[in-house]
């Protein structure tokens, strides 16, 4: 098929909410895998009856111990008993609070004061991490199945309540943190509207036809919503990765048809393919064969997956398609991976939005967007280039923050706080942060990311940072170990980058360091944490607000 504009998909029945959800693929496809996921006997299954029948018990506990129209917070490793406990608390009418595991235990219970959670559930070790007496209680979901066994015994005794809970549309379902890679983390408040209406529209633009490896932690946005509940609604089979360190392995096992990524996965496994071929000395010979392949393409005759079997090899020999989002990614993985027979679908969406607002289709896409409008919502851009969303996908507010709610919604609009435009054809092109813009001594503005962009093409770069220091344009780089003290192939890199820039957007400086830069849970160089001015700046500010 030509990469054009074709119809939207319209063949899956809305879903009202998430319980609606649960309730429908149980009805539709109740003996079809919904789940599976490893654990010490092997691999466990769980059909969507199965796991209505979860959600149900696990409801029916929580509601038998007065967890009703409470805060809750959900705790610990991507898993089974994660997205039961999250379900039964919104399902429920209970507002579910996802925080992120591997944040210090100060931050933890910090974001668990700030969402005013009555109860936390917790997997693992990290049970450890809250404090005494900051919740009424703990439950540890080690006791998941004990919890499922009287859950059971008190819906056989009539205990019905949580069955029959009408779920309200624009009461508050979950809260959500924002990654905060310009400072503190706020609450984002999703409704069951926000979340059920994402839903319905982001699978109108893409047809899953395959099952899914969710890699994701399900504690952020995309991972949750599109890489969870948006294929529950496909009624498609997901393998729960527990780490990323099982991912070569999952993939191997289960042989996904599409992955929803952040683009450091995709970075690394660009890296890692190029590194096996260089190792085998076929570099020249793959980069002509994907000239051949392209151009054989063209002419309508794909050979991709058996020109390129060995790649596809890595991922379990069925990808299809990547669906890319919570960063800026170079156009450069989208062309070669296309080349090798995977699609990446880049998106762009923000937790404060459900969190898609847009993303490129499999047949009709553009390299350097971030694709087109989710259907039925807007957007515009500002005076100042800053794009804008409007449309039933925007949160509710932010917890407990009228002042920071007023700031980011205006008359509906929210504000992304991304620069950018909208080309002729409808597709968004993301430029840089506002707040990142670096303000120059002539008065011209530079964003850092474009800059950024061309110095990680270098393959011995592994991150970097762009940003102004007393003055002048600074490359901040975590090399690969052995260019760890390179300054002169970098100082090389940086003389063949400037001589393609007008002199105002030159680099001036190279800094390399040893360590990867400090980075959220979308994966994102958190900023603030990484720039010195920003870093002593934010510190200044933290003593003040103590």
């Amino acid at each position: 098929m030509k990469n054009k504009k074709y119809p939207l998909y319209d063949t899956l029945e809305e879903i009202t909410d998430l319980k609606d959800l649960v309730l429908t693929k149980a009805s539709d496809l109740p003996n079809k895998i919904a789940f599976v996921y490893p654990c010490e006997t092997g691999e466990m299954r769980k059909t969507f009856s199965d796991l209505k029948e979860d959600i149900n018990a696990f409801g029916t506990w929580m509601y038998k111990h007065k967890m009703i129209d409470k805060h809750v917070a959900v705790i610990g490793k991507n898993s089974y008993e994660w997205l039961v406990t999250f379900l039964a608390c919104v399902n429920g009418g209970n507002v579910a609070v996802a925080i992120d595991k591997s944040l210090p235990a100060e931050e933890i219970n910090a974001l668990i004061r700030l969402g005013e959670c009555d109860y936390a559930f917790v997997t693992d070790q990290y049970v450890d991490k809250i404090e005494p007496k900051v919740v009424k209680k703990v439950v540890d979901l080690g006791t998941f199945d004990t919890i499922l066994y009287e859950g059971r015994k008190l819906l056989r005794d009539k205990h019905t309540d949580f069955l029959t809970y009408k779920i309200i549309p624009d009461k508050t379902a979950a809260i959500l943190f924002t990654s905060g890679t310009s400072g503190k983390s706020k609450g984002v408040e999703l409704t069951n509207h926000n979340l059920a209406f994402e839903i319905n529209r982001t699978c109108q633009l893409f047809k899953l036809d395959g099952s899914v490896l969710a890699v994701l932690p399900f504690h952020h946005a995309f991972g949750l919503v599109v890489g969870i509940f948006m294929v529950m609604n496909y009624g498609q089979s997901i393998y729960i990765n527990k780490s990323p360190k099982f991912v070569k392995k999952n993939m191997a096992d289960f042989k996904p048809q599409t992955m929803f990524l952040v683009p450091m996965f995709v970075e690394f496994f660009h890296k890692q393919i190029w590194a096996e071929i260089d190792k085998k000395g076929k570099s020249n010979a793959i980069k002509g064969l994907m000239a051949s392949t392209d151009l054989l393409l063209k002419t309508g005759v794909d050979v991709r997956k058996k020109s390129y079997a060995a790649i596809h090899k890595v991922f379990g020999g069925n990808l299809e398609y990547i669906i890319c989002g919570g960063a800026a990614l170079d156009p450069m993985y989208v062309k070669e991976f296309r080349s090798w027979g995977i699609e990446i679908l880049n998106g762009y969406g923000t937790t404060e939005c459900s969190p898609v607002t847009a993303v490129n289709r499999p047949f009709h896409h553009k390299d350097g967007s971030v694709g087109q409008l989710v259907p039925d919502t807007e957007v515009k851009v500002s005076e100042d280039g800053e794009i804008l969303f409007r449309g039933d996908h925007v949160m509710k507010g932010y917890y407990k923050d009228e002042e920071a709610t007023n700031a980011a919604i205006e008359d509906g609009w929210y504000h992304t706080g991304d620069l950018g435009y909208v080309d002729d054809d409808g597709f968004i092109m993301l430029t840089g942060r506002k707040k990142n813009l670096i303000i120059l001594s002539n008065g011209e503005n530079l964003s850092p990311e474009e800059l950024e962009e061309d110095i990680a093409r270098d393959p011995q770069v592994r991150e970097v940072l762009v940003y102004d220091e007393d003055g002048k344009i600074t490359a901040e780089i975590y090399p690969e170990e052995e260019y760890f003290d390179n300054y002169e192939y970098f100082n090389e890199l940086k003389e063949k980058i400037n001589n393609k820039r007008p002199m105002f957007k030159r680099i001036a400086n190279v800094k390399l360091r040893k360590e990867e830069f400090i980075k959220n849970a979308s994966m994102k160089i958190v900023r603030y944490l990484n720039i010195p001015s920003m870093q002593n700046n934010a510190q200044s500010s933290d003593t003040a607000n103590k």
